[in-house]
């Protein structure tokens, strides 16, 4: 019985025997348990602070996301567009180059052109009626330096030549006189000069003694009978209005003699 007994007191002295060391991790748990709570509550606010700051970080990300994709879209719409204008204004480019080759090849075959136009005009000038042959060989001269000229463009060597043609049309439509000096059998001499269009020339001397045409058959200038000198003379008077216009009759086509 006694035996049996043994273990239960040491049992019970044993739990006496600790009962304070007991109290004491008690304690101890309990200041640790704080001390693990307001650690877990620094940790939790700590963490909510990260959180805050991603999601504002995150929001600043996402409004650039959305501003860098709208860029990029109007960028792709810019380079659409340009692309386009880029397209155009090679096709431009090409037409240009085109119609500037074009320009050249019209450019030298208008310059033969001209040239063959300006020889018929100085062949017609040798052939006809040879009134104002000074004026007349000066202008063709000067127009056939200007259409060698590689400073002057076409349209400027093109308005050049149609003046001398249109001089030369004006001369068919209209009545001058000039004065000038001209070869009659051998004798050279200085007279008024009556052009009338491009179909006769008489001529007068200044004292109104001799008068005559230039003969076209012949190709020379020649008298003509005293008895015409009055209708020219009165001819050259009416063409530089010194008398009223009136009708006459002149020997036009006629070959004359003394």
């Amino acid at each position: 019985m006694i035996r049996n007994s043994i273990p239960g007191v040491l049992l019970l002295v044993l739990m006496l025997g600790a009962g304070t060391p007991w109290a004491q991790d008690k304690g101890a748990g309990k200041v640790a348990v704080e001390s693990n709570t307001r650690d877990a509550l620094q940790n939790r606010l700590l963490t909510q602070q990260e959180l805050d700051q991603w999601s504002a970080e995150k929001a600043g990300l996402v409004g650039r996301l959305r501003s860098a994709r709208a860029a990029v879209k109007w960028l792709e719409e810019r380079k659409s567009a340009e692309s386009a204008r880029v397209e155009s204004l090679e096709g431009r480019l090409h037409e240009l180059a085109r119609r500037l080759s074009e320009a050249d090849r019209l450019e030298s075959s208008m310059q033969d052109t001209l040239l063959v136009i300006l020889k018929r005009v100085e062949k017609s000038r040798n052939l006809g009626l040879p009134f104002l042959p000074e004026e007349r060989d000066q202008r063709l001269t000067v127009v056939a330096g200007e259409l060698a000229r590689p400073d002057f463009t076409a349209a400027e060597k093109l308005r050049r030549v149609l003046e001398v043609l249109q001089v030369e049309t004006d001369y068919a439509n209209s009545i001058e006189v000039y004065q000038g000096n001209i070869e009659v059998s051998g004798q050279e001499l200085y007279a008024d000069i009556l052009r009338i269009g491009r179909v006769a020339l008489f001529w007068q001397t200044p004292d109104r003694e001799r008068v005559g045409l230039f003969d076209q058959a012949s190709g020379q200038w020649t008298n003509l009978p005293s008895g015409e000198k009055r209708n020219i003379g009165r001819a050259i008077e009416m063409a530089t209005r010194m008398r009223p216009v009136e009708l006459i009759d002149l020997p036009i086509g006629r070959i004359g003699g003394d």
